[in-house]
């Protein structure tokens, strides 16, 4: 089947409810054992690994207990996938189907807040005590319906959609919480309230900021001294090999694949839009660090992390090595970009072009055609590819 009767076979529907790895620890129980891990591990940990079990070899297929849901962040990446296709082939159903992705981005906004702002659309139980309700909004998950929105405004001129991309920036201002910030740095929250400093949180709100400025002519110097501060942070957190830790400033945190390679992803967009000081020498020592401390020689599929802090059933996740293919794309490393493209086809997708978000210990394909983690990630990858 060519690339894009894949495409469309997973994202020409009027729905994209779709099962979802995290399912398990949305269900009652799940959520019990998750917050009675985070409160002790040990205690926590024998009863996480037998959901794990369940969830993994038991119930990966059938799915009972599970409801399939709408999540923002796919349909936005659909959106953006089905707009790369249509400037390669120009042909108006990818525009139609995009516009029905960006009316449902534009319905289903989280409420409350001073602009337009999307999350999970679940509950998302992150510490012993505290919990994201499904309308949070995030730092992480708004920066894709704004690049959809942005995106579909740039190829259709649609002046309908401008209300909504600048409100954007009301968001980032008034909700998003300063965390630190001194005349050189700005460090801004993952969340809307005061949560945690995670650093490819403080990467999106960059990127979100470089993509409002020229919808924002009037604020253009303060968006750009706004960004230079957060890339001075996001500069300042990497470590000497090109790394970056995912929470920086904790003990307890880790280092994972996809979070590092999204890092050089927003630095990079970033600084196509902006200037960012020595831009191609920091994404050169992360984009490295990245192919040598994740890549595995033997099958060309990137691991899960290379510095954990927990235990997992995964060897190897599509997630990771969607984005580590997309950072190819970008950087134009023709060899890696064929051996890992070669390696998902492989590896993750079986002869019936079901695609797997993850490969077991045991070399076993799971949780198939789960389109938020990672399937649309990945398809949104693979329209970059094409066009490469």
């Amino acid at each position: 089947m060519s690339t894009n009767k894949i495409l469309e076979s997973y994202l020409l529907h009027n729905s994209l409810a779709t099962y979802d790895p995290y399912d398990v620890w949305k269900t009652n129980i799940g959520v019990k054992i998750k917050k009675l891990y985070y409160k002790n591990k040990y205690l926590g940990l024998i009863p996480a690994g037998i959901i794990t079990i369940y969830d993994l070899y038991i119930n990966n297929h059938k799915r009972t207990g599970y409801t399939k849901q709408e999540y923002p962040i796919t349909r936005a990446q659909a959106a953006i996938t089905l707009l790369n296709i249509y400037e390669q082939e120009k042909n108006l159903k990818y525009i139609e189907y995009a516009k029905k992705n960006i009316d449902w981005l534009l319905d289903h906004v989280s409420t409350g807040y001073s602009g337009h702002c999307w999350g999970m659309n679940y509950d998302w139980v992150y510490t012993a005590t505290d919990t994201y309700d499904k309308n949070t909004p995030f730092s992480t998950h708004t920066p894709y319906p704004l690049e959809a929105l942005v995106q579909y405004y740039n190829i259709t001129k649609d002046e309908t959609v401008l209300e909504a991309i600048k409100s954007v920036f009301l968001f980032l201002e008034k909700d998003i919480k300063v965390m630190k910030e001194t005349e050189e740095m700005l460090i801004l929250s993952y969340g809307v309230e005061k949560d945690r400093i995670v650093t490819n949180a403080n990467s999106y709100s960059m990127y979100m900021y470089a993509l409002l400025i020229s919808f924002l002519p009037e604020q253009e110097e303060y968006i750009k001294n706004k960004i230079k501060k957060l890339y001075n942070f996001i500069t300042s957190v990497q470590q000497d090999d090109g790394s970056w830790l995912y929470s920086p400033y904790d003990n307890d945190t880790f280092i994972d694949c996809f979070h590092s390679a999204i890092v050089v992803k927003n630095i990079i967009k970033t600084g196509r839009l902006t200037y960012l000081e020595d831009v191609d020498t920091i994404t050169t020592r992360g984009y490295t660090y990245i192919i040598k401390s994740f890549m595995n020689e033997e099958n060309n599929l990137c691991k899960r992390f290379s510095i954990s802090n927990k235990i997992s059933l995964t060897k190897f996740d599509l997630y990771d090595n969607a984005e580590v293919l997309n950072l190819a794309i970008m950087l134009d490393d023709k060899e890696t970009i064929q051996k890992l493209s070669n390696a998902i086809q492989k590896y993750f997708i079986n002869k019936n072009n079901n695609i797997a978000s993850m490969i077991d210990l045991l070399g076993k394909r799971k949780n198939f055609n789960h389109l938020r983690w990672a399937v649309v990630p990945y398809l949104n990858t693979l329209s970059k590819m094409e066009s490469h």
